[in-house]
């Protein structure tokens, strides 16, 4: 579809009107210097207004469109969301102003957890994450300028390795203890009535609340059956990480009111302490705060009051003493050797240049969150590590003597060397790291085939 011709069916499916437009609210946006904890919003009694103009269910709209997604219970894609908004937003949004609109079920999906488990998504319909996302674009501006600066997730303009950052600073500072706190099931636990009236403090809107609060008891589709939600939030729509943001800013508040330095990140939270007497004492005092002022519990078997060398942080973890660099975590590392094993199976029906593409688009990713560490020797170790993955479903892939000596020989090793690597009856593991198999499939090969360094090529 053309840009020209997009931009039509936008303008199509949410058009200009004379009457109902919200007026321009950006005088009333807080700013930083005046918020440092605002208990209320100056927000008015005609927020669904805004919520439903023309430009911020447009911008909503790409949004939605750039996130992609799967469809949500009623199976309509976000490819056919544009047209679906052209024959029916003037309904949708009749229903919204009046405070009638009851969004659908969300799809509930699981999902596997790095450290084991599974972690239960709910993935509501395309055209309920519009209408989430227009929520999010009006309700952040006014909200996040009053959040913690010490709160790091699901905040424009802030981000994990921020929150490493800060925390490096705080060890940096003589802080050679961290009270790290798993909050259990967050999103699962989340008490509605607690959570609305942190809401309501804000917003003003009864309409927007009523949405709200039926966004939150949207009941969880599976087998065809949608179960009754009485606490807790699905995670999976826009909306979800603001909300969170908001009832854990009561979190960050408590914190920061008792002086102590502390980083979060979403339900993620670590407490920097000087000595672990008093890191037991903080860990003990929050833990009763949280369960008595917000109904949450903490995760005892995943919490520990360590040093911080010793724990784990978004995947990061740092150096031993006060030089605190900022290390890939173990744990991390063996998530990456467990997807790469996946997508080097022999098993798995794709060609050798697939797989390095895929093993590539994997390791861009990986080092683009993990490349702020300093470990050139760790790189190095997982490259030759991949490398040698690759070696192995190579050989598995050329499978006869005859196609071995063939091949071994195309990258320009000698016939009688070949032949020799060929007959080795040893399985692909020891034979990858030959010195026929090595020259044959070398650095340079590797890197002329498009796979992803991690220390980089040179």
């Amino acid at each position: 579809m053309g840009g020209k011709r997009q931009k039509r069916q936008l303008e199509l499916a949410f058009p200009r009107e004379g009457r109902g437009e919200a007026p321009d609210r950006l005088e009333q946006r807080v700013e930083p210097s005046m918020v440092k904890y605002a208990s209320e919003s100056t927000a008015s009694t005609q927020v669904m207004e805004e919520v439903c103009s023309r430009e911020n269910m447009m911008e909503a709209y790409k949004r939605v469109k750039r996130n992609k997604g799967s469809p949500g219970v009623d199976g309509l894609t976000v490819g056919e969301l544009l047209e679906y908004l052209t024959r029916h937003w003037k309904n949708i949004k009749e229903q919204l102003l009046q405070g009638t609109y009851k969004p659908r079920s969300v799809r509930q999906v699981e999902i596997p957890k790095p450290s084991g488990g599974v972690r239960t998504l709910g993935i509501p319909t395309v055209v309920d994450r519009l209408i989430q996302q227009g929520i999010l674009q009006v309700l952040q501006k006014e909200w996040d300028p009053t959040f913690s600066e010490n709160s790091f997730g699901f905040r424009p303009g802030r981000s994990a390795h921020q929150a490493i950052s800060k925390a490096q600073s705080h060890i940096r500072d003589g802080c050679e203890y961290v009270v790290d706190m798993d909050l259990e099931k967050f999103f699962d636990r989340v008490n509605h009535d607690i959570l609305m009236s942190r809401v309501a403090k804000r917003v003003k809107d009864k309409r927007l609340l009523k949405l709200i609060r039926r966004y939150l008891e949207a009941g969880l589709m599976q087998n065809g059956l949608a179960g009754i939600r009485t606490q807790g939030m699905p995670q999976g729509g826009p909306l979800s990480p603001l909300l969170s943001n908001l009832l854990l800013d009561e979190l960050d508040r408590e914190l920061q009111n008792r002086g102590h330095r502390f980083c979060r990140y979403a339900d993620d939270c670590n407490i920097y302490v000087r000595s672990k007497r008093a890191g037991e004492r903080v860990m003990l005092k929050i833990t009763l705060f949280l369960e008595r002022r917000l109904r949450l519990k903490i995760n005892q078997s995943k919490s520990a009051v360590a040093h911080p060398w010793e724990r784990k942080f978004l995947g990061f973890t740092f150096s031993v003493g006060s030089t605190a660099y900022v290390r890939v975590a173990p744990a991390s590392v063996r998530r990456l050797k467990t997807r790469i094993r996946e997508l080097t199976a022999r098993n798995r029906g794709r060609s050798f240049q697939q797989v390095i593409g895929e093993v590539s688009q994997y390791l861009r990713g990986w080092h683009g969150y993990y490349g702020i560490v300093f470990q050139p020797w760790l790189m190095r170790k997982l490259d030759s590590w991949i490398r040698r993955k690759l070696r192995c479903l190579a050989w598995t892939h050329w499978k006869t003597f005859k196609n071995r000596i063939r091949e071994l020989r195309k990258r320009g090793i000698h016939t009688r060397k070949a032949a020799q690597t060929a007959a080795t009856r040893r399985g692909a593991w020891f034979i990858s790291k030959l010195p026929g198999v090595q020259r044959a499939l070398s650095v340079k090969h590797f890197q002329s085939v498009g796979l992803i360094a991690l220390n980089g090529y040179g």
